[in-house]
């Protein structure tokens, strides 16, 4: 049976760096997969222009349909400054959102991720899907963006993933989203080069018997 799945990304390459090769696996068992970008990703920076906004959508409808995702929205919130903002004003939106799809799915960042809009879009979510009566939302789960889940405070809480997802026939569809994110990607040695990704699904996958993964945390699953 189908389901319904949402992503909460901060930012537009969260969701390939994430859990890019889980989403061409639910596309591809016949999920319904919907992205909701949370921030406009590019005005933080210094002398950004209107280009730079338009490459970055680009690149975004790009790297989705690579993962075969086709269902994608944008709140164009202030990139690095979601913190600024009451969270009323995040957490609404999404509240519209959860109520139009249904998702019985969530896949968002850890809370301990040293990017502030990581931790903003965390608490959104689970503010938006707290377990009312009636919430369509069964499971949480949350994934790592490198430079930012394993730069964190020591003292913040560590990604320790407890679920992992086999993408040993999604990698390639991954690594082909992360590279419609050029001007995103750094080159090795830096954590979010095409090489240490790569590397790291081979980790994932080989700490747990398979030849490819993406990790998660679980925050919550009702059976």
């Amino acid at each position: 049976m189908s389901k319904s799945v949402l992503v909460v990304a901060a930012h537009a390459d969260d969701e390939a760096l994430g859990c890019g090769g889980t989403l061409a696996r639910h596309v591809a068992e016949g999920d319904r997969v919907h992205v909701l970008f949370l921030a406009d990703g590019v005005t933080a920076r210094v002398d950004v222009d209107r280009q730079a906004q338009q490459r970055r959508q680009r690149a975004t409808e790009q790297a989705c349909a690579e993962l075969g995702v086709t269902e994608l929205s944008f709140l164009g919130l202030p990139d690095n400054r979601l913190d600024s903002l009451p969270l009323l004003e995040v957490v609404q939106p999404l509240e519209a959102l959860l109520a139009r799809l249904k998702p019985q799915l969530i896949y968002t960042h850890h809370m301990g991720d040293l990017n502030v809009d990581h931790q903003v879009a965390h608490q959104a979510v689970l503010i938006a899907s707290r377990p009312l009566p009636g919430q369509s939302v069964r499971e949480i789960l949350t994934f790592e963006v490198m430079s930012s889940s394993e730069w964190s405070n020591p003292g913040y809480l560590p990604f320790l993933p407890n679920h992992f997802v086999d993408i040993s026939a999604q990698l390639l569809a991954k690594l082909a989203a992360l590279d419609c994110y050029a001007e995103e990607m750094r080159p090795a040695p830096h954590s979010r080069s095409r090489q240490h990704l790569a590397a790291l699904a081979l980790h994932r996958g080989h700490s747990v018997g398979v030849a490819a993964a993406e990790a998660f945390m679980l925050v919550r699953r009702l059976q």
